[in-house]
């Protein structure tokens, strides 16, 4: 019997070499992280999924790295308007028992809180971070081009325009839960600790005079260490079964809240220096594994959105005339 994910991974191997020589701007994991997410979870798409979805892992390798090209500094105003979307500093909102699902009733919730907090610019949405609700968000964008695509073909009309839009939202998609994937994309310590420092932890060194940024840990970790040590079989050999998501946003906000719970341990392992060089085998399983839950959480949120997008629309209930009119 084919393997079929077996298959498409040897492929992938190929287009991973190739899109890691394409220089980009690498934030999130680095392009070469972002394009073993993307071409994984392409590798691992169920066969019950359409097959031009399942044939698309060229496009969807190229996309992951889509929103870091939208942090050119050419372009300010779309640069400043979506690097929020990238992250969210989890202990600035632990006040919060849980996130809303809705972006606008979270601002709303900071802004209520600024009004008494001491230092109310830390709550400002921009430093928090907006990364759950940019997630959420173009998920449903994948699962209405979808339905569109269901709709057309239902019609037997041309479907390859809601194609090209399913394509473009899961390679968009894969970026933002490649980033929530990584602990340092959950947390105020996300380029060297932050505030008491018993432990002798790194902190950042600072930015240079003239710089723009200066390599630290966050770099080190997701894009360096990366780079030279993990392979796509190291993430795909830890990959499960793909299943579909009862409650999308929750458990989305599982996963992130697993990876923030594991800060203090990348930490524990940097001053290990298991990150350094070659690295050690802790440090290199600790980066597989953060890549394949991340991966994982990726090819079941398509799968999610392809089975959500056969639900039927609730038909509008009858509105009743006004009182004396005739129905």
């Amino acid at each position: 019997m084919t393997n079929r994910p077996a298959l498409r991974m040897r492929a992938s191997l190929a287009l991973i070499l190739v899109f890691a020589l394409v220089p980009i701007p690498s934030f999130g994991w680095g392009p070469e992280g972002h394009l073993m997410t993307n071409q994984i979870a392409a590798a691992h798409v169920p066969a019950d999924m359409p097959r031009f979805f399942r044939e698309a892992g060229v496009r969807l390798g190229y996309l992951a790295s889509e929103p870091d090209r939208w942090r050119d500094k050419r372009d300010a105003q779309l640069k400043a308007a979506q690097e929020p979307e990238h992250f969210i500093d989890l202990e600035r909102v632990d006040w919060m028992r849980e996130l809303p699902s809705n972006r606008w009733l979270f601002v709303r919730a900071l802004y209520e809180k600024r009004a008494t907090a001491t230092n109310p610019d830390e709550l400002l949405p921009e430093r928090v971070g907006l990364v759950p609700y940019e997630t959420v968000e173009v998920y449903q964008r994948l699962r209405e081009a979808f339905r569109q695509y269901r709709q057309l073909a239902s019609e037997h009309k041309p479907t390859e325009a809601a194609e090209q839009d399913a394509v473009f939202y899961a390679g968009w998609l894969g970026h933002y839960v490649g980033d929530s994937g990584q602990p340092l994309h959950t947390t105020v310590h996300y380029d060297g600790w932050v505030g008491p420092n018993p432990n002798g932890y790194a902190v950042h060194v600072g930015i240079p005079p003239g710089a723009e940024y200066a390599p630290g840990l966050h770099w080190k970790f997701e894009s360096i260490f990366v780079a030279a040590n993990l392979k796509p079989e190291d993430v795909a050999a830890l990959m499960q079964p793909v299943k579909p998501l009862k409650d999308v946003f929750a458990e989305y906000m599982k996963f992130l809240r697993e990876s923030h719970s594991l800060v203090e341990k990348l930490y524990q392992l940097d001053k290990a220096k298991a990150f350094d060089g070659a690295g050690t085998a802790e440090g290199k399983r600790f980066v597989a594994e953060r890549l394949a839950a991340g991966t994982q959480m990726l090819v079941d949120m398509w799968y999610t959105a392809w089975l959500e997008s056969a639900e039927v629309a609730p038909k509008p209930e009858a509105t009743p005339p006004p009182k004396g009119e005739k129905k």
